[in-house]
């Protein structure tokens, strides 16, 4: 491997690492909003279920 073919590499995982760094926050984000939402409609399914047997 020659010193370019080394420096291309060397350029091509430090763009892909700055990527990375940069898309990382984001699919965190997305995933925990994902959770919070699960758990809203659960919550709201558990609320629904039961206020209808209490009052029934």
């Amino acid at each position: 491997m020659t010193s370019a073919q080394t420096e291309g590499l060397i350029g091509m995982l430090m763009v892909l690492g700055i990527l990375v760094l940069l898309v990382l926050p984001s699919v965190i984000g997305i995933v925990h909003d994902k959770r919070v939402d699960r758990q809203i409609r659960q919550a709201q399914r558990r609320y629904f279920t039961t206020t209808v047997t209490h009052h029934s």
